[in-house]
């Protein structure tokens, strides 16, 4: 059987180093914003290309986090618009929500799934670009709407670690940009983390005390916060996987290379790739008309899978009052979405494995 993902086994070259950091960290008796955490946001920020980073609870936390520090900073305030993808992850609609602003969804396109263009509306007061499954894409288009509308561009990098574009890393592009550690991803922790980074120092600052409480000195809170912090621990972890995660995603980029190559069915859709390292393929995302067929025969050949999304925000239960609007795009791609095994631990055995089964479907 060959797992869609196997965490164990992407995290067991690290076991030993990752021993030692905790050992380090028991001995060091620092638990909550340590010197791990700082060490950490600085080598990131610079891995970024960015001047600040603040090391938060998770994803999505960094999301509503950047939202919430433009409103300290009177940039947003309750009921603006943000327009945002219709079939990225629900966290991004959430963050909106949570924050107080209202999200304006808009349908993707169908080369690399990222918001059509053609259909920025105007009115919004921020904009948030998820770059899905890993591919940076169209930023330049998003980047000039942004300017001519007057508007903030945050970046949604969850699933973009280490991408880049004219030589510039995935979170560099914005106003501020989103991180999420979550352990599947590219650069992924041993539990939940996030950060946010940007070039904004006042919302950097705003930021650093929104996710702690709001505290302006030990027994002092100026503004009603959040507690949301990246862990100690997981600042450890990540600083060590941090120094492989280029080799990692070019690894990913060649095994991407073999499935582009070698898979040979008209019956499979495979993803656009420009063949640059503006892809790091988080995710190895394919559309096939007979999902539910399409999966039984990867069963068949004990080949694991997973869908990245079957179900777009706006048809959640979570979200009903979006249940009327229309994403044709975005509907089409949920209903036939299938992701199949990509990550650095496959052998070439598995990878030719997999390519025989999708041609032989």
């Amino acid at each position: 059987m060959i797992p869609y993902l196997d965490l164990k086994q992407v995290n067991t070259a690290y076991v030993h180093d990752f021993q030692v950091a905790f050992k380090k960290f028991i001995d060091g008796g620092q638990y909550i914003l340590g010197d791990e955490v700082h060490a950490f946001e600085n080598e990131f920020a610079t891995y970024c290309g960015v001047g600040h980073c603040m090391g938060v609870g998770n994803g999505l936390d960094a999301l509503r986090l950047i939202l919430e520090g433009y409103k300290r900073l009177d940039l947003l305030k309750s009921g603006d618009r943000v327009i945002l993808a219709a079939n990225s992850y629900i966290a991004t609609v959430l963050a909106v929500m949570h924050a107080g602003l209202e999200p304006v969804l808009v349908d993707c396109e169908d080369i690399y799934f990222n918001i059509d263009a053609t259909l920025l509306p105007h009115g919004a007061k921020a904009m948030i670009i998820t770059h899905l499954y890993g591919q940076i894409s169209y930023i330049d288009q998003y980047l000039a709407f942004a300017k001519e509308n007057n508007i903030l561009l945050i970046e949604d990098a969850a699933q973009a670690h280490g991408a880049i574009y004219k030589g510039k890393k995935a979170g560099s592009f914005g106003d501020a940009a989103a991180f999420s550690f979550y352990p599947t991803k590219n650069l992924g922790a041993l539990g939940d983390g996030g950060t946010v980074v940007t070039n904004n120092g006042f919302l950097a600052q705003a930021i650093s005390q929104l996710r702690n409480y709001g505290r302006k000195s030990t027994f002092e809170y100026e503004i009603p916060g959040f507690n949301s912090r990246l862990d100690e621990l997981q600042a450890a972890f990540l600083r060590i996987k941090l120094t492989h995660l280029d080799q990692e995603n070019e690894k990913r980029r060649e095994i991407a290379n073999q499935y582009l190559g070698k898979v040979q069915n008209e019956k499979i859709k495979l993803p656009y790739y420009k063949g640059d390292a503006s892809h790091v393929f988080y995710v190895f995302q394919i559309l096939v008309e007979d999902r539910a067929g399409f999966i039984e025969h990867l069963g068949q050949c004990e080949i694991g899978h997973n869908k990245h999304y079957p179900i777009p925000p706006h048809k959640q239960e979570a979200l009903a009052h979006y249940k009327k609007l229309s994403f044709p795009t975005a509907e089409r791609i949920a209903g036939q979405t299938v992701s199949i095994p990509l990550n650095p631990t496959l052998t070439q055995e598995d990878i030719t494995t997999i390519i025989e089964c999708l041609n032989a479907y």
